[in-house]
């Protein structure tokens, strides 16, 4: 059972009149697949009429949704191997940010991503997909690891941004940012990042400095968030919208802005009410993306990425 959003109260309205239609038909009494057929293909139609023109408080919504994808399903669905890593080894282990050794399409890299987690117990495991400093040290031990190996690196970015925690703080959690930050940058391995939910702040910045960033199509990317924005601009959260408007977070607007540099399809009405096949969309988006990098030099993709991000702005 899929949750509707605000903004899909018709379709959900449409949807609760088909299943009272589908239980009449159970019981045998009446003959009304055709009336069916036909709410359901307005039903589809009216989705994918909405999800052609959302805006970009719309899309932020969907990004959020809780059904999307998560870094378990991503390695569930795109790993045939994968070998979980944990410990920054000097701290502990960050339950927020998962990677290992992975085999994407035959391929073998270094998978890194964030993990929000799928109910209450597993988002507070998780801590809702905020990174401690430990996480951020994690990822750079797991680039360098791969940097030694030869391994490409691959990460998914799903993060409101890093925990702003006093503890968090306490353990340098801008240093541990800025040196994950570092580590992308100085790869001599292709890097693909791609952001599939939430690119939020720093905390999404330090798993993305990537030689390619791919971005789902109602994903959101931005310095912070809409309602942080808000919140300092108009001293009130309830000018979300209006701030995401004016931020630029959408894929589309991201992309002619140079931020990131491929939009990854979603299913009609997101990725959460099709997983299966946002996830294969991406596989074959990182796969392709891989491919473009293979037999650049070292040095060679260290400074196709130190251009890209110089030229930005």
């Amino acid at each position: 059972m899929v949750s509707y959003l605000d903004f899909e109260k018709p379709v959900a309205a449409l949807q609760a009149r088909i299943d009272e239609l589908r239980e009449t038909a159970d019981d045998g009494a009446l003959d009304i697949d055709a009336e069916i057929g036909r709410l359901q293909q307005r039903s589809t139609t009216m989705l994918a009429d909405l999800y052609a023109k959302l805006t970009p408080w719309q899309k932020t919504q969907v990004a959020r949704h809780a059904e999307r994808p998560h870094f378990r399903d991503f390695v569930a669905g795109m790993c045939s191997e994968f070998l979980p890593l944990a410990g920054d080894r000097a701290f502990g282990d960050d339950k927020a940010i998962q990677g290992g050794f992975a085999t994407i399409g035959g391929r073998k890299v270094m998978l890194i991503g964030h993990e929000k987690g799928h109910d209450t117990a597993s988002r507070v495991r998780h801590n809702f997909g905020m990174g401690m400093p430990e996480g951020y040290r994690k990822a750079t031990r797991l680039m360098e690891l791969a940097d030694r190996f030869g391994l490409p690196v691959v990460t998914l970015v799903d993060t409101s941004g890093a925990f702003p925690g006093v503890q968090a703080e306490e353990r340098g959690q801008a240093e541990a940012i800025a040196r994950a930050t570092e580590a992308c940058l100085a790869l001599g391995v292709p890097m693909v990042a791609a952001i599939v939910g939430e690119g939020g702040s720093g905390g999404a910045v330090a798993l993305a400095a990537a030689n390619r960033v791919l971005m789902f199509e109602h994903a959101i990317y931005s310095v912070i968030s809409p309602e942080g924005c808000a919140s300092i601009l108009w001293r009130t959260a309830d000018k979300a919208a209006d701030a995401a408007q004016a931020m630029q977070v959408t894929a589309q607007q991201l992309a002619t802005l140079g931020v990131i540099d491929r939009i990854v399809p979603e299913p009609v009405g997101g990725a959460h009410r099709a997983g299966d096949v946002a996830i294969q969309a991406l596989e074959q988006a990182i796969l392709e993306e891989l491919g473009t990098l293979d037999g650049l030099a070292p040095d060679q993709l260290r400074h196709q990425r130190a251009e890209k991000f110089l030229a930005l702005g």
